[in-house]
């Protein structure tokens, strides 16, 4: 497959619902109903040229420097294929450009929960499959796709509504649950190997940990590759970037992260920057791999051909 780099505008249709700014995953687990009520939306687009009753439908998340060019198309490529798409806006509903370097303007608490009421929302849609809705991200936003499926904070967030697939890339996979239950949907993770930014091997421990509970989850590790190793853009440094290469935290049932070093939990952003301060450098490595790229867009459209389109 040959992944263009250019790629048309579709027709968006806006979806507003109500979130909320939850900080991290205890405020959902404990303290959902006290969260400060947030408008959020984001752009559904349907496919051209298919006729379809009811349309499958992938939900995308950015990452920390918000949407990008490689992102749109993924989302034409998952719209060529007769899939829907929804390009969920949790920074621009915030006032949020980039959480590069901070990562606690828009956390992933909240993209999670965003998700889930898109999801609610969307799965009332008369032309969206609510069976078959799928979620996408990359960097924070594959945060958001892969601890979506953390049973703990689904069930705190919705009961009657799940994903059908999870296809993460490059997330942080440094915090481990004490619980590892996740979601019975597949889940599968591309990253790099040379990633500094989220690294690859406690994403391998941690698949493999979740994996032995009986979870449906699988990773792939692209050689010689750095974090967005599917952008066209070669690799570059961004000094104010986290590199969390020697982080590796806990977080217990109630969904608070504990730091490294003391036993307190990170549940406020002064917390939690003197908690990353102590394990995480700064200066990280981002850009693409041509070969990781199109092996990325390869995987990525049978992934979700699979999950969405087989019967």
């Amino acid at each position: 497959m040959v992944v263009q780099a250019i790629f048309s505008q579709p027709m968006k249709e806006t979806i507003s619902f109500i979130s909320a700014n939850p900080f991290g995953f205890s405020d959902i687990i404990v303290h959902l109903n006290e969260q400060e009520e947030q408008e959020v939306f984001g752009y559904l687009s349907f496919p051209k040229g298919y006729k379809k009753d009811l349309y499958p439908l992938i939900i995308g998340v950015a990452g920390s420097l918000g949407w990008s060019e490689h992102h749109y198309e993924y989302l034409e490529m998952y719209r060529d294929m007769g899939i829907a798409t929804f390009e969920l806006k949790s920074f621009k509903a915030r006032g949020v450009r980039s959480t590069v370097g901070s990562q606690v303007d828009v956390t992933t608490a909240m993209m999670i929960l965003d998700a889930y009421r898109a999801l609610r929302a969307l799965s009332g849609h008369p032309k969206i499959d609510k069976d078959k809705v799928a979620i996408t991200g990359w960097s924070l936003g594959g945060g958001t796709t892969f601890f979506s499926g953390w049973l703990p904070l689904k069930n705190a967030i919705e009961t009657e509504l799940s994903f059908a697939a999870h296809l993460a890339l490059y997330p942080p996979c440094f915090v481990e649950p004490e619980i590892l239950e996740f979601t019975d949907a597949p889940i599968h993770i591309l990253i790099g190997e040379l990633d500094n930014w989220t690294p690859a091997e406690p994403c391998v421990d941690l698949v493999h940990k979740i994996k032995n509970m009986g979870t449906d989850i699988n990773l792939t590790i692209y050689e010689n590759s750095h974090h967005s190793f599917d952008r066209s853009a070669a690799p570059i440094i961004d000094k104010n970037a986290y590199s969390f290469t020697d982080c590796r935290l806990k977080m217990r049932k109630d969904g608070a992260v504990m730091m490294n070093f003391l036993n307190i939990p990170m549940k406020s952003p002064l917390l939690q920057k003197i908690g990353l301060a102590f394990c995480a450098e700064r200066g990280a490595t981002f850009g693409g791999n041509p070969v990781s790229r199109e092996k990325a867009f390869d995987y990525s459209r049978n992934f979700m051909g699979q999950h969405l389109l087989s019967n």
